[in-house]
C-alpha cells in the first residue's frame, strides 16, 4: 500500500516547480502508459485502475484501488516481458488490489479493451527528512482517449506527487506542507485515470461526495478505542470534503459540490468539538479556524443563492412581482475559497493524522486515550446531553431569539452527525434514531432559509420597491413557521432510544 499527496499545479508555478524538481539527485523519465476496461467500466465505477505502463524498455502491469483512508491506495505492480504485451489481469492474484480487480471483472460484460493512454514526462527526486524519506514525481504531458480514431480527445496533465518512501508519515505531511506553501499547491485526488473517463464521456464528472456510514473497521472492538474512532471519524469526514474540493479545482461550478463540502466540513467540526475527550490533545490547535473560514465563506455563496431559488419561486407563484437579487457580498469564487494556503495546510495535516498509526498516541496527547469500555460510555453520554438539551430547547423553541433557534439547528445536527461516529460502537438502535431525526431537521432548515431570505428581500427593499411583497409574506408566515418548527421538535420525544452494547 502506497502513502502519498497529489497536487494540482498551478500554471503560474509550474516553472519555478520544474527548476526545483531537477536538483540534486533528480531523473527524467518518459512514461507511456495504457489504460484498461469494459464496456459496462467495470472497473472505473469501482474506483479500480489498470494499466500497462512502458518504463525504459520495460513493460509494468499495475492495478490500483481506492484504500481505507484519504492517502491510502491499494497498488500491485508486475513486469511484464512480451514485446506487445496484452492485459493480464490474473498476475494480481493474491493482493488486495488484485482481489478487488478479479471480483469486479467477474461481473462485467464483455473482454478489457483498452480506453485511453498517457503520455508523461515525469521529473524524479529524492527528498530526505530527518528519519525517512519522499519521492517527489512532477508530472507533466497529456492523456489521449479514444487514440487512433477521428474522435481522439484529448486532455493535459500537470500534476506533483509525493510519495513516503521510508520513515513516518509525519514526516510525509511536513515535508507536503512545505512544498504546498512555497509553490501554492492545492490538493486534489483525481487521478489520471478518472480524467482518462472524463474524455470518454464529456461533461461527466464525479458526483458531489455524500457522508458514507461509519463502519467497524474489520468488525473488531480495536475500532472503538478513542485514537482509533477518532482516525476513522476524520477519515470519514476527509473523504466527502476532498471528494467535492477536487471537484471544485477540477472546475465543476454544479452548487452541491459546494453543498456537500460544507456538509463535511460541519461533520468534521463536530468530530473535532464531540471526540476530542476520546484521546485529548490528539488533534491540532489550529485546525478549526481556517475550517470555520471556509465554512462561512461558502455558506456566503450558498445560503443566498438556496433563499432566491426556494423562496423566490414560492414568491412568484405568491404573486410576487419579479425582483432581481443584490450581487454577492463577495466576488470570491467557491475554486478561490478552497485554495486558501490555511485551508490546504488543514487538510494535509488531517490527512497525515488519518495515516498515523492509532496506536501510537500523539505528542500533544494531554492524558491517557480512552479504551473501548470507556469510549462506549462517554459517546452515551455526550448523546444523553445533546438530546436533553436538544428536547429542553424544543419546550420553549417559540420564545427563542433567532439566532437561539439557530443554535438550536446546529446542536441537533451535531446530535445527528456524533451518531453517525458513534454508531459502530452503539450498534443498536443508531439507525431508527437518526431517521427519526429528519423532520426536525428539515423543518429547522426551512425556518432558517426564510430568515436568510427576509434579509435579503429587505437589502433589496432598500432599492426596489417590489421587493416589500416579499417582506411581508416572509413576515406573515413566521409565526406559523415556528410553530411547525416546535412541533416537528416536538416529535422527537418519542424518539426510540440508543441502547448500550
Amino acid at each position: 500500500m502506497e502513502v502519498e499527496f497529489k497536487f494540482h499545479i498551478d500554471e503560474s508555478q509550474l516553472a519555478a516547480l520544474q527548476a526545483a524538481a531537477q536538483r540534486g539527485d533528480a531523473t527524467t523519465v518518459r512514461l507511456e502508459a495504457r489504460y484498461f476496461d469494459t464496456k459496462d467500466a467495470a472497473l472505473s465505477s469501482r474506483g479500480i485502475a489498470l494499466r500497462l505502463r512502458k518504463e525504459g524498455d520495460q513493460w509494468v502491469q499495475t492495478v490500483k484501488a481506492r484504500g481505507d483512508g484519504p492517502l491510502d491506495r491499494e497498488e500491485h505492480n508486475v513486469q511484464v516481458d512480451a514485446p506487445s504485451p496484452s492485459v493480464q489481469p490474473e498476475l494480481h492474484a493474491g493482493t488486495k488490489a488484485g482481489k478487488r480487480l478479479l471480483e469486479a471483472l467477474d461481473s462485467a460484460e464483455g473482454p478489457l479493451e483498452e480506453t485511453y493512454r498517457t503520455e508523461i514526462d515525469r521529473a524524479i527526486r529524492n527528498l530526505q527528512f530527518d528519519g525517512g524519506m519522499v519521492e517527489l514525481a512532477l508530472d507533466t504531458g497529456k492523456i489521449v482517449a479514444h487514440g487512433g480514431t477521428e474522435h481522439q480527445k484529448q486532455a493535459s496533465v500537470c500534476e506533483l506527487e509525493l510519495e513516503l518512501k521510508e520513515g513516518p508519515v509525519s514526516g510525509l505531511a511536513e515535508v507536503a506542507t512545505q512544498w504546498a506553501s512555497k509553490y501554492g499547491l492545492v490538493v486534489n485526488t483525481v487521478s489520471k485515470a478518472e480524467r482518462g473517463e472524463r474524455l470518454l464521456a464529456a461533461g461527466w464528472g464525479r458526483p458531489a461526495a455524500k457522508a458514507r456510514p461509519m463502519v467497524a473497521s474489520s468488525g473488531t472492538r480495536k475500532f472503538l478505542k478513542g485514537p482509533a474512532l477518532q482516525r476513522a471519524a476524520v477519515a470519514n469526514c476527509l473523504a466527502q470534503i476532498l471528494g467535492n474540493a477536487s471537484e471544485i479545482v477540477e472546475g465543476s461550478d454544479d452548487e452541491t459540490h459546494v453543498h456537500q463540502l460544507r456538509v463535511g466540513i460541519r461533520r468534521l467540526r463536530t468530530v473535532l468539538r464531540e471526540l476530542d475527550a476520546l484521546a485529548p490533545g490528539a488533534f491540532g490547535t489550529a485546525w478549526e479556524a481556517p475550517l470555520v473560514e471556509v465554512f462561512r465563506r461558502l455558506g456566503e455563496l450558498r445560503d443566498r443563492d438556496q433563499a432566491v431559488q426556494t423562496i423566490g419561486a414560492e414568491l412568484l407563484e405568491a404573486g410576487a412581482p419579479p425582483v432581481d437579487a443584490p450581487p454577492q457580498a463577495t466576488t470570491a469564487s467557491p475554486l478561490e475559497i478552497v485554495r486558501s494556503p490555511a485551508f490546504q495546510g488543514t487538510l494535509i495535516a488531517l490527512m497525515g493524522f488519518t495515516a498515523h498509526p492509532a496506536d501510537s498516541g500523539a505528542p500533544g496527547m494531554a492524558r491517557a486515550p480512552l479504551g473501548a469500555r470507556d469510549t462506549r460510555r462517554y459517546l452515551h453520554q455526550r448523546l444523553r446531553t445533546l438530546r436533553k438539551k436538544v428536547h429542553q430547547d424544543a419546550g420553549r423553541f417559540e420564545a427563542l431569539s433567532i439566532d437561539d433557534q439557530h443554535s438550536v439547528r446546529k446542536r441537533l445536527k451535531r446530535l445527528r452527525f456524533l451518531t453517525e461516529f458513534a454508531a459502530p460502537a452503539i450498534q443498536r438502535g443508531a439507525g431508527d434514531f437518526l431517521e427519526s431525526l429528519q423532520p426536525a431537521l428539515s423543518a429547522l432548515g426551512r425556518l432558517n432559509d426564510e430568515h436568510v431570505a427576509s434579509a435579503l428581500y429587505r437589502e433589496m427593499a432598500d432599492k426596489d420597491p417590489k421587493a416589500w411583497f416579499g417582506v411581508g409574506w416572509l413576515a406573515a408566515r413566521r409565526e406559523a413557521s415556528v410553530k411547525a418548527t416546535k412541533k416537528a421538535l416536538a416529535k422527537m420525544q418519542r424518539a426510540p432510544r440508543m441502547r448500550r452494547v
